[in-house]
């Protein structure tokens, strides 16, 4: 039995993403506004992504941001690597739970509300020279 688990452990250590990330859960922000935003930056350096999410006036593009600087920072400091080399790899917003609100209409009855959450992660990656 514990052999297995020691292969298991071994198996999951060496299939793992060595790539710096960093993530954000429960953004009271529906996943398919921040989508857009994530798309802006998919394959930039990460100071041209942060510059674009600075000025970038879409609904999560802050929340983006800060994921974005702290997956760099997570770079320099876990990986040792230089923030110029540096581009975004992957980015992704998945769907988190939601909120359930009601909205009282007409005859006693209630339509349901949905309030959406995200879970935000980007990926780094270093340039090939």
């Amino acid at each position: 039995m514990a052999s297995n688990m020691k292969k298991k452990t071994e198996k999951i250590a060496a299939t793992k993403d060595k790539r710096p990330y960093a993530t954000a859960k429960y953004i009271r922000i529906s996943p398919y506004k921040v989508r857009t935003v994530l798309a802006l930056i998919r394959g930039k350096s990460v100071e041209d992504a942060a510059a674009i999410l600075a000025y970038c006036n879409k609904g999560g593009s802050e929340e983006v941001r800060k994921v974005l600087l702290s997956a760099a920072a997570n770079a320099e400091h876990n990986f040792g690597m230089d923030r110029s080399d540096l581009y975004v790899a992957e980015t992704f917003a998945d769907g988190g739970p939601h909120l359930k609100r009601m909205q009282p209409v007409s005859k006693g009855r209630g339509h349901a509300i949905l309030k959406r959450t995200s879970h935000i992660t980007v990926i780094l990656d270093a340039k090939e020279i």
